[in-house]
């Protein structure tokens, strides 16, 4: 791709850059300031902003809808014309470590994958490399499973696609002899295969699209497949930025440390203003763009967890959620004080990350006492489980709820007997929520301090 629209994108002249006030300069700290001045709130953004481009080019030429791989992706795709989110992790493709994520099922891409016949999935990788590892080896492993998991006697599209010569013959060949035993434990969670065949409808084809190739060439959705493009965004650096004029390869990579709080739906709703503003005001503004965009942007909804009828998860969003819409909350976040007369409400009061998900084991047996005493009564009230982000302590506190207290058909069943609950088991109901809100993500401090409560509690 060429520049960004617009006059002069990147600082290219000396006088642009930004060196320290010192007089005598290292050699290493002229190359540092050079480093950091390449390496800008404001050429990242238009080198996003030229990247997106490339990928509206791939979008138009395959007319498939666009999936950003989170969180990168969704620096490329303008909120307009995004329709969905997928969750591959790069670390999943490493090599030696190549998984099938059983946290991050991403079955939210089969109905839209058979409504639009396939799909775009946006990603990037930073300096040196053609394509992410999500791209090249997580997304193909995925599609391989999938297809022999939900179209077993379709063998056709049973093997590994990989992009061409791109990795070793041997590599090729250890990733393949793990395919069968994801097969095994995807059909372990005992989802509904079947059903999740209707979603999609046909086996999916892979193809891959960057900056150096479209391969297969001349391959295009078709009436016998589901075409998965693998769209990786950014043009290959192999040099240093200051090299490229500016230019980031993978510039929405990691952007917890340099967007100052920046997200992609701000980004692109505010992208005239932010390219206005200098370097050094770019922080202040970034700031106060964020705020008046999060009055506007809490998100009001909460999602049950299927098969149950009245289980439901969210962000914490006190204001939003109370006990007119949901017979009963429990946040595990917020403190306890002030709301003990609530009878309710549970208030848990962990901590923050880690911490947090320490916390949640501790106060889990407070979880089984509430809910046992709450829906026992009445088994059909709404119970809204919520946290800090709606993705990691919200996820433990429902899965305990979900394994001591749900039967396979979804209904409570305030006492269960002789149940044995083992890894498998969890995992299992994990899958349920998984499978209803796409974007949960329990950090495995979460999981372990949730299988640590339920397989060495006594019989209640």
């Amino acid at each position: 791709m060429g520049s960004a629209s617009g006059s002069d994108p990147y600082p290219v002249s000396v006088s642009s850059l930004h060196f320290p006030s010192s007089e005598q300069q290292s050699i290493s700290q002229t190359l540092s300031a050079l480093r950091r001045s390449a390496l800008s709130v404001t050429n990242r953004l238009r080198s996003i902003e030229a990247d997106a481009a490339f990928v509206r080019e791939v979008a138009a030429h395959y007319d498939l809808p666009l999936i950003a791989n989170e969180r990168c992706g969704s620096w490329y795709i303008p909120p307009e014309v995004k329709s969905g989110s997928a969750y591959f992790k790069s670390t999943d493709g490493h090599t030696g470590q190549w998984d099938f994520s059983f946290r991050r099922l991403n079955l939210q891409l089969l109905p839209i994958a058979r409504e639009h016949g396939g799909c775009i999935i946006v990603d990037s990788t930073r300096r040196g490399k053609l394509m992410p590892d999500a791209l090249s080896k997580t997304v193909p492993i995925w599609c391989a499973v999938i297809n022999r998991a939900l179209f077993p006697s379709d063998t056709a599209y049973h093997a590994v696609n990989f992009p061409p010569n791109y990795l070793g013959a041997s590599e090729e060949s250890q990733i393949e002899r793990r395919i069968d035993g994801f097969v095994k434990s995807l059909e372990d969670l005992k989802l509904d295969l079947d059903e999740l065949k209707q979603q999609l409808g046909k086996p999916i084809r892979v193809a891959w699209a960057n900056r150096a190739y479209f391969h297969p060439t001349d391959l295009h959705k078709g009436d016998d497949y589901r075409l998965f493009v693998l769209c990786s965004a950014s043009k290959r650096v192999h040099g240093a930025e200051i090299s490229e004029g500016g230019y980031i390869q993978g510039a929405g990579d990691d952007s917890e440390s340099w967007a100052c709080g920046l997200t992609p739906p701000v980004f692109w709703a505010n992208k005239a203003t932010l390219f206005q503003h200098s370097e050094e005001d770019l922080p202040t503004v970034i700031g106060q763009l964020v705020e008046d965009h999060g009055k506007k942007d809490i998100d009001e909804r909460a999602i049950r967890i299927a098969p149950t009828r009245n289980l439901y998860i969210s962000q914490t969003h006190p204001q939003l959620y109370n006990s007119s819409m949901f017979n009963l909350v429990i946040d595990c976040n917020t403190s306890p004080e002030g709301t003990e007369d609530d009878a309710n409400r549970l208030n848990l009061g962990c901590g923050s990350s880690k911490l947090g998900s320490r916390d949640l084991r501790k106060y889990l047996d407070k979880v089984q006492d509430f809910v046992k005493s709450r829906l026992s009564s009445d088994p059909s009230q709404s119970l809204l489980v919520t946290c800090e982000t709606g993705k990691d302590l919200s996820v433990g506190a429902l899965l305990a709820i979900l394994c001591l207290f749900y039967n396979e058909e979804g209904e409570f069943t305030a006492a269960p007997t002789n149940r044995s609950i083992g890894k498998q088991f969890i995992r299992q109901r994990l899958a349920w929520i998984t499978s209803s809100k796409h974007d949960v993500n329990p950090s495995r401090t979460t999981l372990q301090s949730v299988n640590a409560f339920l397989m060495q509690r006594p019989d209640y």
